[in-house]
């Protein structure tokens, strides 16, 4: 035995086969949310091998001796949850205005990667990082290569926008800064369609997963108008045409009616907060292939944030209130007019790790508790085109898994606190459960 033994072993790793002897992960779940069926599955098993995911059994099974049997068998089990837009270099607070002047990419960095973490910690185990510095895309680079730990990311590297609009970071400023400054489509400010093109090819030279673009102003800059539109549709439809001749999809923050309009005719792959959406936009949106990213936390925080004196210049609460306190009325007549929605905080605006209060506000406004899921898993996987590989526990997607201390269908606050979330097969948050196997 031992004589056949020895060679066989020797021959199975030459041939680069040592898949008989990797050591698999039997997650035994007591309750398994199928995300796609909606039915919650009693005594579920699922079976890891390295990244992956290589099969859900019904029961509690286990492997051999050397495979690891992890106890989930108090807590419910669904797919890593999925955040469409996020913000990882930064967390909004009194000084982040004049943080501008003072951080330097270093500083930004290390303050990312513990956002990153936190935001790993809550669940969230893929985000997309709808604008920054371009730090966020180097941290994505880090993120993948294994150097620091954090979420999935897909990154838009430096937003776009006109200028004098929401990306334009010398809104506000004397004269002499604008002039000074400058900043032309490297910097992410375009006007035309030529420069529009230049910009979005900047950004992919850079290495962006994504583009986003503004097409209305914004509530957190110093311009005046936060609703009105600031790129035409010729200028959108530039950007669109060019991302996806590199293959990118299209990003759009949005705040007023006329702008969603444009950008969804002009073929954007999502609206990002869409406060002001009318019937129209409602009727367009039907029509198109783009998803509702509704940010409904970051609406109630910049508002409540607007009514401590001081917090906010004075232009910025004004908006603040204004569009905050609309947000989510709109989803909720958006949601119930049959529009497609993905799950999206602006997390940055408020505290990391705090995503998961969307689902709360998303419920209060109508929407059934799997739907909220839904739009974090299944939908957000859509909109990232990576079906394959994530938004639900099956065989043959990335092992992202998080379990929970209850019941999210009956309880929503429960996606708040995770007790259990694997990435890729590699867990984070786990509260002594790893026993071996018999």
């Amino acid at each position: 035995m031992t004589r056949n033994f020895i060679p066989c072993l020797a021959a199975a790793l030459l041939l680069g086969a040592p898949a008989a002897f990797a050591q698999k992960t039997y997650l035994h779940c007591g309750h398994l949310l199928d995300v796609r069926s909606g039915r919650l599955l009693a005594q579920q098993t699922v079976v890891v091998e390295k990244d992956r995911i290589v099969a859900v059994q019904a029961g509690y099974a286990a492997g051999g001796p050397q495979d690891k049997i992890v106890d989930l068998e108090s807590r419910t089990v669904l797919p890593g949850l999925i955040d469409c837009h996020v913000h990882l270099e930064s967390e909004f607070g009194k000084s982040s205005f004049s943080e501008q002047f003072t951080l330097n990419p270093a500083d930004i960095a290390y303050r990312a990667q513990g956002y990153a973490l936190t935001t790993l910690r809550a669940g969230f185990t893929t985000v997309r990082d709808c604008g920054g510095s371009g730090v966020n895309t180097a941290l994505r680079k880090a993120v993948a290569q294994g150097l620091v730990p954090g979420p999935r990311i897909y990154s838009a590297g430096v937003a776009l926008s006109a200028t004098g609009g929401h990306m334009d970071g010398t809104d506000g400023l004397s004269d002499f800064m604008m002039e000074k400054l400058n900043p032309g489509p490297v910097a992410g400010v375009a006007n035309g369609p030529d420069q529009c093109r230049q910009a979005v090819r900047e950004q992919f030279k850079r290495g962006a997963d994504l583009i986003k673009i503004a097409s209305t102003g914004g509530v957190l800059d110093l311009s005046k108008n936060s609703s009105g539109p600031q790129y035409t549709e010729e200028e959108i439809r530039a950007v669109v045409e060019t991302a996806r001749d590199l293959g990118m999809r299209v990003a759009c923050h949005a705040h007023g009616p006329e702008g969603i309009k444009r950008a969804l005719r002009a073929g954007v792959s999502s609206i990002d907060h869409g406060s002001l959406l009318d019937d129209e936009g409602i009727a367009l949106f039907k029509k198109s292939t783009a998803w509702y990213v509704p940010t409904l936390i970051a609406g109630k925080s910049v508002a409540d944030s607007a009514r401590k004196p001081g917090y906010f210049p004075a232009v910025v609460a004004i908006k603040a209130v204004s569009i905050g306190n609309q947000m989510q009325g709109t989803f909720g007549r958006a949601y119930k007019a049959g529009v497609r929605v993905a799950f999206g905080t602006d997390a940055g605006v408020f505290r990391h790790g705090q995503n998961a209060r969307e689902f709360g506000y998303m419920t209060e406004a109508g929407m059934p508790a799997l739907e909220a899921i839904r739009s974090a898993t299944l939908n957000a996987a859509m909109l990232l085109d990576e079906t394959a590989n994530l938004g639900a526990l099956e065989a043959g997607k990335l092992a992202d898994v998080v379990a929970l201390d209850g019941n999210p269908l009956q309880d929503i606050t429960a996606l708040m606190r995770p007790s259990f979330v694997m990435k890729a097969g590699v867990v984070y948050v786990t509260k002594r459960l790893w026993t071996e196997s018999p």
